[in-house]
This record gives structure tokens, sequence and C-alpha cells, in this order.
């Protein structure tokens, strides 16, 4: 890993940028005397690892206590695109202003995704976990579900995980969250105009975890309430510290 950049933020959090290979990634570690734990937060499919969002979370997460590291994986970003991923976008761009079925299309362009991702997050698990200043456990937060069902299922390391939305979830992943058994926190907005709120519903009560909490609040994709980030730091302490 070599890091590319660094700067002190104004709420002490230090930001880094890295490399690994071809993985660019930003690091967000607290004023800590002790190692901290860990968490990967995931953007939605395809977006960059700077979208304001992801990073207004991932230093107030890192100002709470945790080391925080977000990824551009394959395809996600700057990075290169394959040729049927943009048409894929293309052809689900043409059918939603036509209001045509869109499930096979997202099948087309999130099932591979999921599969070059995956690796690149578990290189970047590795070498997290190797740095000074960062311990296990480790937790997933993330408006991309998908991914993180499959992450949470394959690596033992990731203990808790926090998910945002998730109606249009590949058929593979809404299996595979049966599987999944760590306490989850999953949030909904009741209005979401990209994911069904039946399917989102009917994939929360997929999950195998025992400890489970739904919380669901009215508007559209972006509006989850910012004390919803509260509530899911609450919920990381439980599990990580």
């Amino acid at each position: 890993m070599h890091f590319t950049s660094e700067q002190r933020l104004d709420d002490g959090v230090l930001e880094r940028e890295f490399t690994l290979g071809e993985i660019p990634g930003t690091l967000w570690t607290p004023e800590s005397a002790t190692p901290a734990p860990l968490v990967l937060m995931a953007h939605n499919n395809g977006l960059p690892k700077a979208e304001p969002r992801l990073v207004a979370r991932a230093r107030r997460t890192a100002a709470h206590g945790y080391a925080v590291a977000s990824i551009d994986a394959t395809g996600c970003g700057d990075r290169p695109r394959s040729a049927a991923a943009e048409q894929a976008r293309a052809d689900l761009r043409q059918a939603m202003r036509a209001g045509d079925p869109v499930e096979e299309i997202f099948e087309s362009l999130i099932g591979p995704m999921i599969e070059n991702a995956v690796p690149d997050w578990l290189t970047t698990l590795d070498a997290l976990l190797e740095l000074p200043g960062i311990g296990g456990p480790v937790g997933y937060s993330g408006g991309w579900a998908a991914l993180g069902i499959r992450l949470t299922l394959v690596e033992p390391r990731i203990v808790a995980a926090g998910f945002f939305a998730g109606g249009y979830v590949p058929r593979a992943q809404r299996e595979e969250a049966r599987q999944v058994g760590v306490p989850l926190l999953f949030l909904l907005q009741w209005d979401d105009e990209g994911n069904p709120r039946q399917r989102a519903l009917d994939l929360f009560d997929a999950f195998g975890s025992k400890e489970k909490t739904l919380h669901a609040n009215p508007g559209g994709h972006t509006g989850t309430p910012w004390f919803e980030l509260e509530d899911g730091l609450r919920f990381f302490d439980r599990h990580l510290k």
C-alpha cells in the first residue's frame, strides 16, 4: 500500500489517499493512541470514493474513533468500465425513461460488478489490517447492499454490517442474505424512487441475522436523515468496541 497524500482535517481526522496496485482508495483515521476498529465504507454501484455524502459519513465515523476506508473497486469511480457495463447502463436509462421492466438489466449490470469488486475489497482489507493504528474487529457500512451481502458472507473478519436501502439486489445476493448472520442495521427510505419498498422489506426479512434492526424514514433515495448516522455509530459501538 502506497500513500500518495495526507492532510489533517479540522476535526482531527487524518485523511490519506493511497494506491494498492491498481486500486485507489482513501483512509480516514482518528487521533488515537490505541488501534482503531475498522469500517469499510462502500459507495453505491459505480460511484466514486470521493462522493460527498460518503466522505461526510466517513469523516464523522473517523472522528468518532474508527478507521474508515473506501476504494474505487473495479468498474467504480474513474477506473475503466467494460463495454458490457456501459451498454447495460445505457439500456437501464432507456428502460427507466420508457417505464419498461428493468430487472434483467440490473442483473446484467450489478452481478458482474459484485464479482469484480469483492476481490479488490478483500485485498484492501488484508493490507489495511497490517497498518499500525488499525485493528479489528471490522464492520461494513454502505449503500451498496449487494456488495455488502457478499463481503459479509465470505469475510469472517466482518462482524457487523449497516446497509442502506437494497430493493434492487441481484437474485444471487437475495439468496445469500439468508446465510448472513452478523448483527445488521438496515436503513430504508420509504419513498425511495430507485428501490421498491416491498423488495427492500423482503430482503430485510430474508437476512439470517438473529439481531437485525430496520429503520424506515419518509423521503426519497438521498433523503436519509443525518441522525441515522449517529444511530449507526451507536450500532457499531456495540459490536466493534
